[in-house]
């Protein structure tokens, strides 16, 4: 459950057998092995594709294909976008969200404390494997096959019964904020508190 003064409040659920990783070399639903980012500071999971509810505030802009998207919002009900805005670059992100029957919902949760190395520079590179390693973010789009347990023994139909999105297109945009707070739920329904005031307390 992610809330931010900004007026995100949003929760994401995840698959039974998720798992978060880290940005080394990932494997992709299409058979090839890479590392996403260098620098990193990020871990990630892939979220349940019908399991995203509420609102959620951007916090950077978001450069996409040579496009600014800028001070915008997107709104979830079982996981797909229902509404979204964007003072700058609306055009933009309606042909993201739009791209294909995946791309309106979640492919990526990743949590990045505020105060990182990254972050602290106080610079936006424009370039979104930089930026996203300065502030938590989410992507529309494709998920990573690394975040599950157990992926490397698994077949494409035990990946459809998971629930994880599919799309062509993977694109992170950045949430993290000074204030932000997450509180994870365990399956007892227990809260645990993740990030406060924007940075890990775990």
């Amino acid at each position: 459950h992610y809330q931010s003064k900004n007026g995100t409040d949003l929760v994401i659920g995840l698959p039974n057998n998720y798992r978060f990783a880290a940005a080394n070399a990932v494997q992709s639903r299409y058979n090839s092995e890479f590392v996403p980012n260098l620098p990193t500071e990020e871990v990630f999971a892939s979220p349940h594709k019908d399991k995203v509810d509420g609102i959620v505030y951007s916090s950077k802009a978001l450069s996409y294909n040579g496009n600014i998207i800028d001070k915008f919002f997107l709104k979830f009900e079982n996981g797909k976008v229902v509404d979204y805005g964007a003072e700058v670059g609306y055009d933009t992100l309606k042909s993201i969200i739009d791209f294909d029957e995946g791309s309106c919902r979640l492919g990526e949760c990743a949590l990045v404390p505020f105060h990182s190395p990254i972050s602290e520079m106080n610079i936006l590179f424009y370039n979104t494997l930089f930026d996203e390693n300065a502030s938590c973010h989410l992507a529309f789009g494709d998920t990573y096959l690394e975040t599950l347990k157990d992926y490397g023994n698994m077949k494409e139909e035990d990946f459809k019964k998971l629930n994880l999105n599919e799309s062509v297109i993977h694109v992170d945009f950045m949430i993290g904020a000074k204030d932000l707070d997450i509180i994870g739920y365990d399956f007892n329904n227990k809260p645990h508190q993740i990030f406060k005031n924007g940075n890990w307390t775990i």
